[in-house]
């Protein structure tokens, strides 16, 4: 091929241009790398993106790519005869679009930002190599067959993205696999160095991370205790913890487990192998993901499976959760509200201002308040109980750490300012805890508005539970400000259906459009309820 002669400068010209596109793939490649993080580096959270999403953001690279490639074409047309390098000019539209795209793309607000761990760096890095070889494939393709279009063909390359990032991800999991067992073995061998470690893990499609604070309150009252951080429930995730902050005068690990298809927990005990248990409740969390019920129900029943001699603790409240305290064999114990169970929360009495309660533990009674909340979180405090109790904490001592509780950011905490009073319960709400919230907006006075883009990652289920989440909120509250398309229409069909006053129903695309919305129609005194926060993967 002439293209490749040594004089040929169109050659090194071609090389140079790959790579400068490399790294522009890189940076429109963020959406779905950001996507891959967020499903724990699974193919199915890809797949289930994709298909909740419609393809929009996929779409919208095939309009930036038909846009640059006609300006490139128009261009290449006008100067066709001035000379072969004026086909370059028709790429300083190519770059201008895709500049614009970039900037929106990370101009928009974002849950849970892209991380560069080491591993999105590897990652990164194959996209990168193999966006630039494509490109210079295409480029020298074209010179030799199309010399027409000859460099424009790199207008077209952003609509390779969608299979390129997917492919990178298989070709780094050879690899991943590898730094994955360096990792896991130096910490299973600092796990081996501390035999007197109590292990401890927590798992429910809902509950989690709020249980494991409530639980860490309890037992630091007696113990050193290592809690994971944030929602660190992966495998790398507690890898890290483990590795990084546990330390060997910490006498129990708590460790939260989270999980997208069945197997996941199971690996997680393979690496933590825990000794007692909590399970929060089984719902329709990540729907999307599992694919049913009863594989969520699978899931969560690995942690289960997992306890050889130690503790179980299940939600008393939740049907999945009594369904596998049933088929249990293990030292097994009950947790819930109202009923005759190893620990009982009876006598609420809930206000704007928390709760107070009588708290029963294995026939001894205390009375407690709380600032948290809400149902969910007694429901919560009631399994932490538990297991603090079985673990040595005297009631009274457990009574007295529930009184020191703070609120979880943004699981229904309590925000008071300039007489405005808002109730952020807005992460990763699921089916249970929307319901939950709607029953803590309840207890206010005063007029209440509920922010909500609805639920989402449910499935085939989504549609009918967000037509009876519209239906709930239309009990509760006199104003609704629905963000985003996504479950508009069920939400809709649910307040109206309900007979909720359709001028009192406001559509807006963001959540800072809400805020901004807000601050348009309050006037005071109102309760505003934040409900759900879409996943980066829906913005």
């Amino acid at each position: 091929m002439d293209f490749f002669r040594a004089t040929n400068l169109h050659l090194y010209i071609g090389i140079v241009l790959s790579c400068v596109n490399g790294v522009l793939m890189c940076l429109l490649a963020s959406k779905f790398l950001h996507v891959i993080q967020l499903s724990g580096y699974k193919i199915v959270g890809y797949r289930a993106y994709l298909k909740e999403t419609k393809w929009s953001y996929v779409t919208r690279l095939v309009v930036l790519c038909f846009m640059s490639a006609l300006c490139v074409l128009v261009t290449n047309s006008l100067l066709d005869g001035y000379g072969e390098y004026y086909s370059y000019l028709g790429l300083i539209f190519y770059f201008y679009f895709c500049t614009v795209f970039i900037i929106n793309v990370y101009r928009a607000p974002q849950k849970t930002p892209l991380k560069q761990t080491h591993r999105m760096q590897r990652l990164t890095f194959v996209v990168f190599l193999l966006m630039s070889a494509l490109t210079f494939a295409l480029i020298m393709l074209f010179s030799e067959y199309v010399p027409f279009v000859r460099f424009g063909v790199v207008a077209i390359t952003p609509i390779f993205l969608p299979v390129i990032v997917p492919l990178a991800h298989f070709i780094c999991i050879p690899m991943e696999n590898t730094f994955r067992q360096v990792y896991k073995k130096r910490a299973k061998k600092k796990l081996a160095s501390m035999p007197n470690l109590i292990k401890i893990g927590i798992t429910g499609s809902y509950g989690k991370t709020t249980t494991k604070h409530i639980l860490n309150v309890m037992l630091s009252t007696k113990y050193s205790v290592c809690m994971s951080p944030h929602s660190f429930n992966t495998p790398m995730g507690l890898t890290k913890v483990i590795n990084n902050y546990l330390e060997t005068n910490h006498e129990i690990l708590i460790a939260e487990m989270g999980a997208r298809q069945v197997g996941d927990i199971a690996y997680l005990c393979n690496l933590i192998h825990p000794k007692h248990a909590i399970i929060t409740g089984v719902g329709n969390q990540h729907l999307a993901t599992f694919g049913t019920l009863d594989n969520i129900y699978k899931a969560k029943k690995e942690l289960v499976d997992a306890i050889e001699d130690g503790y179980v603790c299940f939600n008393a409240q939740n049907e999945g959760s009594l369904e596998m305290y049933n088929e249990c064999t293990k030292d097994k114990y009950l947790c819930g509200i109202d009923g005759d169970y190893f620990v009982s929360i009876s006598n609420i009495k809930a206000s704007s201002k928390g709760s107070t309660f009588d708290l029963k533990i294995d026939g001894e009674s205390v009375s407690c308040t709380t600032k948290l909340l809400g149902k969910s979180n007694l429901e919560d405090i009631a399994l932490a109980a538990g297991l603090a109790y079985k673990l040595g904490i005297s009631p009274l001592g457990i009574k007295n750490a529930i009184s020191t509780l703070k609120p979880i950011p943004h699981r229904t905490e309590l925000i008071e300012e300039n007489g405005l009073t808002i109730i952020d319960d807005s992460f990763n709400a699921s089916v249970e805890s929307s319901k939950n919230a709607l029953e803590t907006l309840a207890l206010f006075d005063g007029e209440k508005i509920v922010v909500t883009p609805g639920l989402v990652e449910l499935g085939d289920s989504e549609y009918a539970e967000n037509v009876a989440f519209g239906e709930n909120i239309a009990k509760v509250a006199n104003k609704v400000i629905i963000v985003n398309k996504t479950n508009q229409q069920a939400l809709m069909t649910g307040l109206l259906k309900s007979g909720f006053d359709e001028n009192n129903i406001l559509e807006v695309e963001t959540l800072n459009d809400a805020k901004q919305k807000l601050k348009d129609i309050l006037s005071g005194g109102e309760i505003v309820l934040f409900e759900n926060d879409l996943p980066d993967n829906y913005i």
